[in-house]
């Protein structure tokens, strides 16, 4: 999803038309204080990107960004600042600070929503690899040890001797790797976690 934040209608309009053109869904919001209590209610916000105007009434969109960074969203939710008065110290430290790009008014559409497309990518694949670090996060510290023997391509009679457990115990650990990692097989694990 393609959150568009700017007070203009034409703006908001004129974007969300054009994402759509390019297949990607788009939702405008008049203000960030709409977009951030619009975000609240999300749980899975992986694929999102947020192109982020400036200067608006109320919340600017520097205060919107300073609320993404304290909760932790950058990664999943990649934000282009779009702005028509914008300054070189003003682009640079957003970029420092994590903002994916920063756009200047009139931009070039075709330049802009390829980088929609590329922050959306980078998004998904954050969101990809948290998701992973989670599973992992899940496992005990015995079944950590078995996955490692797993991935080095040991056969559970060999983990069993190594951990000085049953092949059965082994056996029972495997299944609940494969679980909680979401796999059925070694190869598809070795492949989550490369």
């Amino acid at each position: 999803m393609l959150h568009i934040v700017d007070d203009e209608d034409v703006i908001r309009d004129a974007l969300a038309w054009l994402a759509q053109s390019r297949g990607i869904a788009a939702r405008g919001y008049k203000g960030g204080e709409a977009f951030l209590d619009g975000i609240e209610t999300r749980i899975d916000i992986a694929g999102d990107c947020v192109l982020l105007d400036v200067r608006m009434p109320g919340m600017n969109g520097v205060a919107v960004f300073d609320q993404l960074v304290a909760r932790g969203l950058l990664a999943r939710m990649p934000v282009i600042f779009l702005t028509g008065h914008g300054d070189v110290p003003m682009a640079v430290d957003s970029l420092k600070r994590g903002a994916f790009d920063f756009f200047e008014k009139p931009f070039n559409d075709n330049q802009l929503i390829d980088r929609v497309e590329q922050a959306m990518t980078a998004s998904r694949t954050a969101h990809a690899a948290a998701e992973v670090q989670l599973r992992l996060a899940s496992l005990s510290a015995r079944e950590r040890e078995v996955l490692d023997l797993i991935l080095a391509g040991k056969m559970n009679k060999v983990v069993a001797d190594k951990l000085g457990i049953s092949m059965r115990t082994v056996e029972v650990h495997r299944a609940h790797i494969f679980d909680k990692m979401q796999v059925k097989t070694a190869v598809e694990l070795a492949g989550l976690l490369k």
